[in-house]
């Protein structure tokens, strides 16, 4: 297999993987988590039931898969940025991309505030939540580190990886507590605080 091949088998796996975290989602929003079946998630994604087992070990676990690969998507856009470029206006570009409105995907959380609060809620799902932020995390401080040219186990990076997962945290939290307000618009707000060095409020 030559490295071109393995990068596309790689790049299909992760699609299936996104597809099938956001059908998990979205049947879980319409019905519960509880009532949807491993069978109607994979009907939903055009898959077999067995493609679903052979990626995920639970539902809980397919919720959160979406956030480990923003996290993937967030490290691999932060490297493509100009070398030019301030950290943290990279960094916030690198973010925001992951929020821009894709031709033809349409929203898992259909802007059901509510329904995401009380699914991120579920027991199982918070586990899989603590899980999924480590894992993202720790995909971001490996870019931030390759880009100031340090190691991963370094404090600077994790500091700053930390920082960005709790800044996108915070604007998401806000955001299904009143869809009203645009996910982008809540990111431009937190991170052009976290750029400013978080100055009190006036």
């Amino acid at each position: 297999m030559t490295t071109e091949d393995g990068g596309l088998r790689e790049r299909k796996k992760r699609e299936t993987r996104l597809a099938l975290s956001q059908a998990t989602i979205r049947l879980a929003l319409e019905h519960g988590l509880d009532a949807v079946s491993v069978e109607d998630i994979a009907a939903a994604a055009n898959v077999s039931d067995r493609t679903f087992r052979n990626y995920f070990a639970s539902k809980a676990e397919a919720v959160v898969a979406a956030h480990v690969e923003r996290g993937r998507r967030i490290g691999e856009q932060l490297r493509k940025r100009p070398a030019s470029e301030p950290l943290w206006h990279a960094l916030t570009q690198a973010v925001v991309l992951q929020f821009l409105p894709q031709p033809g995907a349409a929203a898992a959380s259909g802007g059901n505030g509510a329904g995401l609060r009380k699914l991120l809620a579920e027991p199982a799902v918070q586990y899989e939540v603590f899980r999924a932020h480590a894992a993202a995390q720790d995909e971001l401080t490996a870019a931030i580190a390759d880009r100031v040219g340090t190691g991963a186990d370094e404090l600077y990076p994790q500091t700053v990886a930390a920082v960005v997962a709790a800044g996108l945290g915070t604007a998401m939290a806000h955001w299904a507590r009143d869809p009203g307000r645009p996910l982008l618009s809540l990111l431009d707000e937190v991170f052009d605080g976290i750029r400013a060095g978080l100055p009190e409020p006036r």
